[in-house]
């Protein structure tokens, strides 16, 4: 039997961890701690470490300067150069994740250089193809589209979904849409969002297909520049395929989930449509985590994926103006669609084909992603920005891209990870 103060101990241990999860289910959580006298609050907890006698440092004052050198970012420097700069304080927002976070040197998509270089030329329109939007969000709601009409709470996209009871409400029921456009919003908070909304959680996978297909062709009908579609599934469709195809030669990039189903889909029997369908004007995104290492979960394939992205626990917006964490390959979609809308609205002249190869390009290269995808690297904005900037000429060092260079990479070591459970919408086709 537990003694009373260790019992004590391990609450509130459990309640420090659960400060850590979505704000999903604090709430509910919250009232069942209460009855046990804690709180979610960090700062209500004892410290166990104050517990103890204060320490002192052994080290000099010269020496403590050296060892405590180094600078992180601090929002309060932040810079605001002029109305299209981007505001750096942002990245250290209540929605911002690590993979955005210019601290995390190692894992993030390395984003703070391409900020400050960015210029805008271009406004550029992301069609989101998902489960809609919360269009009160105070992240978001600066940032929805609209095609027809003015943006309002009776007008904020279009709902494809079976079943659904307005057209122009695309509402978000079920939190996954909000979360990836926070997370393109997170990397370009300039990009002007067109929801699109597919997703019903009572229709069945051929209705769902169904209204992809038609939430694809107004999205490629009405001309934007990024489509954004994390779902997909293992059956390929010819009116689906007729219409990304239509989409490549109109120049319209097209940022696809490889999927959650642990599958190499370079094998045919595991193909993941629509990322496997090959086009030009498609980048098929797989999934990582801070060690750089692609999720257990998550599809890969040398050949048939093309770059890697953060997926692991993203924190980004939700509905009802909250923030929460998410894992997959939708997640790490996002990413490449905020990066490419960054670049498309600086370096508007790019096509489709263009911006696809310099995201693969300018991937950082691991050894961990050398044997799952065929960039071999995992996303980097300000290389990417820099590389186009080259591309265009806009640079006084341009470099030739379109010439491959093939560098030899170690095999990929085999990880025994712990399985981390993506989150995706399948609409197979029965």
């Amino acid at each position: 039997m537990y003694s009373i103060e260790t019992f004590q101990k391990r609450l509130i241990i459990i309640a420090m961890e659960i400060h850590l999860m979505s704000q999903t289910f604090r709430p509910k959580i919250t009232n069942v701690l209460l009855t046990l006298g804690l709180t979610l609050s960090l700062g209500t907890a004892t410290s166990y470490a104050d517990a103890g006698k204060a320490r002192k440092s052994s080290l000099s004052p010269e020496m403590l300067k050296k060892v405590t050198k180094k600078k992180y970012f601090k929002p309060s420097e932040a810079v605001v150069r002029d109305a299209d700069s981007l505001d750096l304080t942002l990245l250290k927002s209540t929605y911002a994740s690590w993979g955005v976070d210019p601290d995390n040197k190692s894992s993030s998509i390395n984003l703070i250089e391409a900020w400050r270089n960015y210029k805008k030329k271009k406004d550029i329109v992301v069609a989101v193809i998902d489960t809609g939007i919360d269009p009160e969000h105070p992240f978001l709601k600066n940032n929805i589209h609209v095609l027809q009409g003015h943006e309002s709470l009776l007008n904020y996209g279009v709902d494809f979904s079976k079943g659904r009871t307005a057209l122009n409400k695309p509402n978000d029921d079920h939190g996954h849409g909000t979360h990836v456009a926070g997370i393109i919003k997170s990397v370009f908070p300039k990009v002007q969002i067109l929801t699109l909304k597919y997703y019903n959680r009572n229709a069945n996978g051929q209705d769902n297909l169904n209204s992809t297909i038609e939430a694809l062709e107004y999205a490629v009908n009405k001309g934007v520049d990024i489509i954004n579609y994390s779902g997909g599934g293992p059956e390929p469709d010819r009116r689906e395929l007729e219409i990304l195809k239509k989409a490549e030669e109109k120049g319209i990039l097209v940022v696809a989930a490889a999927g959650n189903e642990e599958s190499n889909i370079d094998n045919k029997d595991n193909a993941y449509y629509p990322a496997s369908y090959g086009l030009k004007n498609i980048i098929t995104v797989t999934a990582h985590n801070q060690s750089k290492q692609v999720l257990s979960s998550s599809n890969f394939g040398k050949k048939t994926v093309d770059v890697s992205a953060p997926g692991y626990r993203i924190k980004s917006a939700l509905p009802h103006s909250r923030s929460g964490y998410l894992t997959g390959t939708s997640q790490a979609t996002a990413f490449v669609s905020g990066v490419t809308a960054l670049i498309k609205s600086h370096y508007p002249q790019l096509s489709a084909e263009e911006l696809k190869m310099i995201i693969k390009k300018s991937a950082k290269q691991e050894i961990t992603l050398s044997e799952k995808c065929s960039s071999g690297g995992r996303l980097d904005a300000s290389k990417a920005h820099t590389l186009a900037a080259e591309f265009t000429r806009e640079s006084s060092e341009p470099t030739n891209i379109a010439k491959d260079s093939r560098v030899k990479r170690e095999v990929a070591q085999k990880f025994n990870e712990k399985k981390e459970k993506g989150k995706i919408f399948l609409r197979r086709a029965n």
